[in-house]
């Protein structure tokens, strides 16, 4: 890509928006990115956890219900994930209809600018054509 095209796609992205809603955007990667790194810490914790003493003797019952607690908190977790998740993906989704909202006001704006360029230099054209005459 050449560097005028360069600066053309990078003048034309309407920063103001960008930096407006950077913020939450950062706010709910941090937030997903956080509860998955809760997530990938909790099964070591659990797995320290699930291992009984010697001395202790855990009934079937009582480890099945150890285990069903345990996949209910990670369905919780996955649910809070996929819940931040859908609001990142929503912001993002935002933000990319207002860019691509921007882009098509600047290419009419960019026409309306050519034809009136294309109709000055029609009269001056024809101004100069006049005056030789």
């Amino acid at each position: 890509m050449a560097a005028g095209t360069i600066i053309t796609v990078l003048s034309n992205i309407p920063w103001d928006k960008v930096v407006e809603n950077a913020p939450k955007v950062t706010d709910a990667a941090v937030k997903l990115w956080n509860m998955v790194a809760n997530r990938r810490k909790q099964p070591s914790d659990e797995s320290k956890q699930g291992k009984a003493s010697p001395d202790t003797f855990l009934s079937e019952s009582d480890l099945l219900k150890a285990r069903v607690l345990a996949l209910e908190d990670g369905i919780k977790c996955l649910q809070d994930q996929m819940e931040a998740s859908s609001e990142l993906i929503k912001a993002l989704a935002d933000q990319n209809i207002q860019l691509v909202q921007r882009i098509e006001l600047n290419r009419i704006n960019l026409v309306r600018y050519a034809i009136a360029t294309a109709l000055g230099g029609a009269i001056l054209l024809g101004i100069n054509i006049y005056l030789f005459i």
